[in-house]
This record gives structure tokens, C-alpha cells and sequence, in this order.
């Protein structure tokens, strides 16, 4: 799971003033707004010390990453159905034997209770791993100019998307299989939902002269192929069909690649049809998403759909639409959604759905450090006093889930 500490998420998304950016290139990223990051960049030139902290912070992950890897798709012991180690499969995380069963099959599912067998399959974790290590060495590289972190992240992208003997074919066609019922379903798209973060490091990594513009441009072409596989293959369907937080998911990855391989059009398509045409679906007037508080994990599933839809609001920022104030025809709305949950996570109510897991606020606190730059006039006080600003909280670019 991407997890960047308080201190570096504040650095990211706290704007500073306009002039100590202004002779720096902006770099193309997606979710981290390029403008603060040549903000942020000049602030550690001039040795402000919260910037310098966070640097600290970064710089400690990426001296880690370092050490991490290679990753692939082809270092399972099991071979997907199809022969090839070269696809990616997992196995659903909710789905267990059915002990009235001597041989277990089919599986049946426990919401929200992970079965231990979905890590026995290591392409998932790997590729979230990948997604980690690439984004937080591009910040790294980023800030510094040093190509030990640029050229470390380069042999991971290499391993994963091009050496012949490694690569990824470009599907998820095996994607949270369930033992005696499917060998692959739409719901496995949900495995790659972090690939902004993937994604956001590249496209800082893109003027080291440790990435080669063939690489870049092999990676587009890679995600061109996936792109197109999401959007035509029976399963890529499946999840595009979805209604709760998988279908905001795949906008999520859909938006991503299209930005990423350059088709800017198609990504606008895709937030004016499919993400306004979800929020009108999955919201009620009120703010709650029905759908998510129907699981066994509703405050986690709240917050996780959440965060694709302000996902999607920050990338959509990039192509001038406004999803952060944008209401649709039943009056429904992204500040609803997070008004909503705002009581709860300030302790003024108590939950009253089902939660088979303590609740945490911390998720809930990354999006109201967003929410109070979106919605100036949203009174976030009573939050802010039940999770105090300088005791540090956690941000997570990936998050979780089936």
C-alpha cells in the first residue's frame, strides 16, 4: 500500500507562494499538482524547514526503496489457466473453503474477512509494491537530481513492463478468481487501482537521463494495450458495469491511462459520461452512498469510494472540469458525499452501520486535507479539534478493498 507521512502529503498539497516557483518546469504529473511541487522544490533550495523535514521523510522511504525489488508477474509458482505466467492472476480476498464441503469447492464468501490463501499469489502485493516504490523514487529524484533513485525505478518499470522475460501481458483476465466458481472476474480490476500513483512517478522521472523516452514510450504503449483491453474485454466490461465503489474505481484507472498515453479527449469523455452519470448513481441527496454502507466494512468502503471520486476531481482538474462543485441532476454531489461523513469522523455521531473492524479516521483525514483547499468555506473545526493537525496522520494514495 502507497503510504507517503503526514509531514511529505502537507508538503504536497499546501500551496506556497507563486514566486518561489516560478522559474521552475512544472513536471506532467496527474494527482500531485505540478505547480506545488516546483513550489516545494524551491522551498527545500532555500532550506525552509518544514520542506526540509519532509524531505528527510521522503528521502528515508526512498533509501529504503532502493533496496526493494525486482518485481514480476512471473515469479509465481502457480500458472494462470491460460499457461502463461506472463498474465496476472489473484485470488479473490473475501473467499474461503466451505467447510460443508470435503473438497471446499465452491468457495463462499466472508465480507470483509481476508483469507490468508489471497497472498500465496504475490502479483497483487508486487505490483502494489511497484506502485510504491516507483512514485516515492520519482519524488525523490525529483527533489534532489540524484540518479541512484531515478535509475533504481527505471530497472523496476523494466522488469515489469518490458524485458521479454518478465513482462506483463497487458490484462487482468485472472484477476480475483474464486476456487470452483471463475477463474477471473471484473472485480479484479480493483487490484491495480494504484496506478496513478505508478503513473505520477513516472512522469517525474521523465527528464532523468535514466529513462530512456523509448522506455516511456514502450510503457505508454503497454497501457495503451490495457487501456483498450479494460474497455473491450468481457471482464474490463463487468467492472465498467459496476455500481458501487469498482465502477469508480475503474474511472479512476480508465482517466489514468487515458491521461497517460495522451489522450486527453478521451479522458474528458469518460469523467462528463461515466463519473457524473456515478455520482448521480451512487450518492443520495444527503451525502451516504448506500451501496457501501451495505458491507460488512462501511466506513472503510465510504471512505475508499471517497477517495476515487477525489481521485478523479483532482485528475479531472488537469482537463478543466470541475467535479469538486459539480451537482448532478437529483442534486447530489462530491461535498455532499464528504460532508456527510464529517460527524463521524470528528466524533459528533456514532456510526450506525456495520463495521467488523475498529473504524478509522485517518483515511477520512488525507481527503479533509484536500476538502479545506476545495471548500474554503467548509467548517472543518470540529475535526481538526478531535485529530489535532501536529499529531501527525497518515496518507495513503492506494487504499484498499475488493
Amino acid at each position: 500500500m502507497l503510504h507517503l507521512t503526514r509531514t511529505l502529503f502537507i508538503l504536497l498539497i499546501t500551496c506556497l507562494p507563486v514566486h518561489t516557483a516560478a522559474q521552475q518546469a512544472a513536471p506532467g504529473t496527474f494527482l500531485f499538482d505540478p505547480a506545488v511541487l516546483t513550489a516545494q522544490k524551491a522551498a527545500i533550495a532555500t532550506h525552509q524547514p518544514g520542506a526540509e523535514k519532509a524531505l528527510h521523510e521522503l528521502l528515508t522511504r526512498a533509501d529504503r526503496a532502493l533496496q526493494h525489488g525486482p518485481y514480476a508477474v512471473t515469479f509465481k509458482s502457480k500458472v494462470p489457466p491460460s499457461g502463461d505466467k506472463h498474465d496476472y492472476m489473484s485470488v479473490g480476498p473475501y473467499w474461503w473453503p466451505d467447510s460443508a464441503k470435503a473438497n471446499g469447492l465452491p468457495y463462499i464468501r466472508r465480507d470483509g474477512v481476508t483469507n490468508p490463501e489471497r497472498y500465496t499469489i504475490k502479483d497483487d502485493s508486487y505490483f502494489n509494491a511497484l506502485c510504491n516504490d516507483v512514485n516515492v523514487l520519482g519524488l525523490a529524484w525529483f527533489y534532489t537530481g540524484k540518479e541512484q533513485y531515478a535509475t533504481k525505478a527505471v530497472a523496476l518499470l523494466h522488469t515489469w513492463f518490458l524485458d521479454p522475460a518478465t513482462r506483463m501481458n497487458p490484462n487482468l483476465n485472472y484477476g480475483q478468481a474464486i476456487p470452483g466458481i471463475t477463474e477471473g472476474r471484473g472485480i479484479g480490476l480493483i487490484d491495480t487501482h494504484a496506478v496513478i500513483a505508478l503513473m505520477d512517478g513516472m512522469q517525474l522521472l521523465k527528464d532523468s537521463p535514466a529513462f530512456p523516452v523509448v522506455e516511456y514510450k514502450s510503457i505508454q504503449d503497454w497501457f495503451r494495450q490495457f487501456l483498450t483491453w479494460m474497455r473491450t474485454s468481457k471482464i474490463g466490461k463487468e467492472e465498467l458495469a459496476a455500481k458501487n465503489n469498482h465502477g469508480t474505481w475503474y474511472d479512476v484507472q480508465a482517466v489514468a491511462m487515458a491521461l497517460f498515453t495522451g489522450q486527453q479527449a478521451l479522458a474528458k469523455q469518460l469523467l462528463l459520461t461515466q463519473t457524473k452519470q456515478r455520482m448521480e448513481q451512487q450518492f443520495e441527496a444527503d451525502g451516504r452512498q448506500p451501496l457501501e454502507l451495505e458491507r460488512t466494512l462501511s466506513w472503510n468502503y465510504s471512505y475508499f469510494n471517497l477517495k476515487a471520486f477525489f481521485e478523479l476531481a483532482l485528475m479531472a482538474e488537469k482537463i478543466e472540469v470541475d467535479l469538486w462543485n459539480y451537482e448532478s441532476p437529483g442534486k447530489k454531489s462530491l461535498r455532499k458525499a464528504f460532508q456527510w461523513m464529517l460527524p463521524f469522523a470528528a466524533g459528533n455521531a456514532a456510526w450506525q452501520y456495520r463495521q467488523i473492524k475498529p473504524m478509522q479516521a485517518d483515511g477520512y483525514l488525507e481527503l479533509a486535507a484536500i476538502a479545506e483547499k476545495k471548500y474554503p468555506d467548509l467548517d472543518l473545526t470540529p475535526l481538526w479539534k478531535a485529530h489535532p493537525k501536529d499529531t501527525g496522520y497518515a496518507y495513503t494514495l492506494t487504499g484498499w478493498g475488493e
